[in-house]
């Protein structure tokens, strides 16, 4: 089997990781982990979203934290939007570097995630990506529900494939699947991957998965071996949607470092820091996070 030479990594801790969190973490904490993100070779980094703080209370401080960034010409800072007046609060800001639009793939989803149809997603999506040339920047799209829906259960692949069609027509950077609730399994994973891949060509595929039935590192492997180039990750393994009923944590940075780096693909990502960041983390959340490469012992010693 040939295997790619490297991957493109999108630490999503600061945002996806910590959105669905009961207790409140404070802007600050928010910075830190973004610093330690940047410090551990970090370089695309989903740092908030622009939502409705009453329905997301956790991204609250979305301009707070974006005011915070350090600047940075070798980071991209991308901010999640859901309609125009997210896109227009993120670009206000002058910190975020790309838009982060998002489509569901259902539309039991789509109204409880973003109050629209799926269609409408897609069309709303596309207006995004155009909103951020417009303004100098650039736009990505994630397909969320991907891999089956909270509410109506499987999604049809060929739904999926046509969403990722008219979503490259707008000129995104990538279109992102996101298994929002991780119910995706390898061989799925695999032959979905490769069929958007051929859909989008030349733009490339980037990957999102839950770790919520414990597939999400297989689901990472099977989905890089079948052409994906940018995985997304949060550090500690933290993360959850408010509107998707049983939606786990996403797959843990240090660990899918750990698994690329073992098998010789470049991530670019310092595992011993990401491992420490995982350590700092559990104490600001008092506890101990799901990630499993930093509960285990160092290997090799050496590392």
């Amino acid at each position: 089997m040939m295997y790619p030479d490297a991957i493109q990594f999108v630490e999503v801790g600061p945002r996806d990781g910590l959105q669905n969190e009961a207790t409140l973490i404070a802007t600050e904490a928010k910075l830190a982990l973004i610093a330690r993100a940047i410090a551990a070779g970090v370089r695309r980094i989903e740092v908030t979203s622009f939502v409705n703080p009453t329905k997301v209370p956790q991204m609250a401080d979305a301009d707070a934290v974006c005011a915070g960034l350090p600047r940075r010409d070798d980071v991209t800072y991308i901010g999640l939007v859901l309609n125009e007046r997210g896109a227009e609060r993120a670009i206000a800001t002058g910190r975020i570097n790309q838009l982060g639009a998002v489509a569901v793939a259902t539309d039991a989803f789509a109204m409880a995630n973003q109050g629209q149809t799926s269609d409408g997603s897609v069309d709303a999506a596309k207006a995004i990506i155009a909103r951020a040339r417009d303004a100098g920047l650039t736009g990505q799209a994630t397909i969320g529900a991907a891999f089956g829906c909270p509410f109506e259960g499987e999604v049809a692949e060929d739904r999926v494939v046509a969403m990722a069609a008219a979503l490259a027509e707008a000129g995104p950077v990538e279109v992102a699947l996101a298994d929002t609730i991780g119910v995706g399994n390898p061989a799925h994973v695999a032959r979905l991957v490769a069929r958007v891949r051929a859909a989008i060509a030349p733009l490339p595929v980037r990957v999102h998965f839950h770790n919520t039935r414990g597939t999400g590192l297989a689901n990472v492997w099977a989905a890089v071996m079948a052409g994906a180039s940018v995985v997304d990750g949060s550090i500690g393994g933290l993360g959850g949607c408010p509107f998707a009923p049983g939606a786990a944590g996403n797959v843990a940075s240090e660990d899918v470092v750990y698994m690329f780096d073992r098998a010789g693909i470049t991530t670019g990502l310092d595992l011993g820091l990401m491992i420490a960041a995982n350590a700092w983390l559990a104490g600001v959340m008092g506890r101990k996070l799901p990630g499993m490469v930093a509960q285990a012992p160092l290997f090799p010693q050496s590392a």
